[in-house]
C-alpha cells in the first residue's frame, strides 16, 4: 500500500509541476471569467449563454489536461526507462498503473476545481442588456491571480522552492478567496437579471469532472503504447463520436437494431455529463439520484478502460 501511495503522490506532484498545467488552469479560468464580462445582446438569455460557454471551456480545458497528462507521465517514463526502474522493485504492473491513474485523477480534480470556482464567479458577475460589466469584481478576480503568481515567485526566489507547483496551490487558495469576496459584494445593477451566484454550476462541474476521469482512463490506455499526438487523436475521436452516439446509435437501439448496441455501449455518452440543458430549463441537478448514477457509470467505464490499459501494458517491452 505504501508503494501505491508513493507512486500516486509522485505522479500528482509531477503533473502539477508541469508549466503547461499551470498555464492551462489559469488560462481557462481567466477566459471563463472574461466571457462573463462582455455583452452578448442575447435578448435576456445572456446569463444562460455565459454559463453554457463556461461549461464548454471547462470541458475542453479538461480534455487537453486529461490527454496531455498521461503522455507526460506514463508514455515518457516508458520511453526513458523510468517505468522499468520502478517495476524492478516489488510492485506489480497493475498496482503501478492504478497508482498512475489515481495521481492523474487527483490532478484533474485540482484543474476542475479551479475552473469550477471561475464558473461560480462568472455566474455571479454575468449581466444582461440592462447591466454592465462588474469592473470591481473583475479587479478582485484577476488581482488574486496576480497575487498567486507573485506568491509562487516569492517562494521560488527566497526559499528555492519549485515555482509552478507552489503557484498552482496559491491559485487554488486565492481563486477561492476571491470568489467569496465577490459573492459578498453587493449587486452592481439592480435592473439586471445577472449578479446572482448560480450554485447549480457546482453539480454541473462535478459531472464534467466525471467525464474527465473517463477521458483520463482512455488516455492512459493509449499512453501504454502510443505517444502524445496519437493519444490526442484517438481521445478526440472518442470525444466526438461520444457526442454523436446518442443520436447516431441511440435511436437505432431504441428501434431494435442489435448491431447498434455494440458501438453504443463501447462509446461514452457525454450527454450524460452535460448539465447545460438543466441550466437552460432552469431546473436543479439532483445530487443523489443523478450524480450518483453518473458516478456509477464513470466507475464502470473507467474500470473497463483500465482493464484494457492493463492488457496493453502487461506485455509491453519496457527495456
Amino acid at each position: 500500500m505504501r508503494q501505491f501511495v508513493t507512486i500516486a503522490v509522485n505522479t500528482f506532484m509531477e503533473l502539477i509541476r508541469q508549466p503547461i498545467f499551470l498555464l492551462l488552469s489559469t488560462a481557462s479560468a481567466s477566459f471563463a471569467v472574461f466571457l462573463a464580462s462582455v455583452p452578448y445582446f442575447g435578448f435576456g438569455d445572456d446569463p444562460i449563454l455565459v454559463k453554457q460557454s463556461v461549461l464548454a471551456v471547462m470541458l475542453l480545458a479538461g480534455l487537453l489536461g486529461a490527454v496531455l497528462s498521461p503522455s507526460n507521465t506514463l508514455a515518457r517514463e516508458i520511453r526513458t526507462g523510468t517505468a522499468l526502474s520502478v517495476l524492478s522493485k516489488p510492485i506489480g504492473r497493475a498496482q503501478f498503473l492504478l497508482a498512475k491513474y489515481t495521481g492523474l485523477a487527483a490532478a484533474l480534480a485540482v484543474l476542475n476545481y479551479i475552473n469550477m470556482m471561475a464558473a461560480l464567479t462568472a455566474s455571479r458577475i454575468t449581466f444582461d442588456a440592462y447591466g454592465s460589466a462588474d469592473l470591481r469584481a473583475l479587479s478582485v478576480f484577476f488581482g488574486s491571480l496576480v497575487l498567486a503568481y507573485a506568491a509562487g515567485g516569492f517562494v521560488n526566489y527566497f526559499l528555492r522552492r519549485p515555482f509552478v507547483s507552489h503557484a498552482l496551490f496559491a491559485v487554488v487558495l486565492m481563486i477561492t478567496v476571491s470568489f467569496f469576496i465577490i459573492h459578498a459584494l453587493p449587486k452592481q445593477d439592480a435592473a439586471s437579471e445577472g449578479g446572482v451566484t448560480d450554485w447549480r454550476m457546482v453539480p454541473a462541474s462535478v459531472l464534467i469532472l466525471f467525464a474527465l476521469w473517463i477521458l483520463a482512463g482512455l488516455a492512459l490506455a493509449c499512453s501504454t503504447r502510443l505517444e502524445m499526438i496519437s493519444t490526442l487523436a484517438i481521445c478526440s475521436g472518442f470525444f466526438l463520436l461520444g457526442l454523436m452516439s446518442d443520436y447516431v446509435f441511440g435511436t437505432r437501439v431504441r428501434d431494435g437494431s442489435w448491431w447498434a448496441n455494440i458501438p453504443y455501449t463501447m462509446l461514452p455518452n457525454w450527454q450524460l455529463f452535460w448539465g447545460g440543458d438543466a441550466l437552460i430549463a432552469k431546473k436543479s441537478i439532483a445530487w443523489v439520484p443523478y450524480l450518483g448514477s453518473s458516478l456509477a457509470y464513470t466507475v464502470c467505464y473507467v474500470g473497463a478502460a483500465l482493464a484494457v490499459a492493463l492488457c496493453l501494458f502487461e506485455d509491453r517491452e519496457l527495456g
